[in-house]
């Protein structure tokens, strides 16, 4: 069983940054993608940002220039960087792996998901 703990949520006034953190642990192969993504009451779930085993980064285009995703392969961890903080990052975030559970399969893996409160 693959578990991903989340931590770093919380509240900071605009402006602000924050730095969230999610491990991934368990028994598997590897893991190809991981990323964050946020939820609002009422809407569906979004991608953030995610990054390959490889380094390569995708983001949403509200948080380009704002937010850094990086990752330690060795220590199957990802980290998400949360600068310039907005109300509209207000949310609840939801760290993600792709995990290689086999030679063969992949399943997509989510973590508890933790409390992002902008306001002044």
């Amino acid at each position: 069983q693959v578990q991903l703990v989340e931590s770093g949520g919380g509240l900071v006034q605009p402006g602000g940054f924050l730095r969230l953190s999610c491990a991934a642990s368990g028994r598997f192969f590897g893991i190809d993608v991981m990323g964050w993504y946020r939820q609002t009451p009422g809407k569906q779930r979004d991608l953030v940002a995610a990054i390959t085993s490889g380094g390569r980064t995708n983001y949403a285009d509200s948080v380009k220039g704002r937010f850094i995703i990086s990752r330690d392969n060795a220590k199957n961890t990802v980290t998400l960087q949360m600068n310039n903080l907005e109300s509209e990052d207000t949310a609840v975030y939801y760290c993600t792996a792709n995990v290689r559970t086999t030679f063969f399969s992949r399943d997509d893996y989510w973590g508890q998901g933790t409390q992002v409160t902008v306001s002044s």
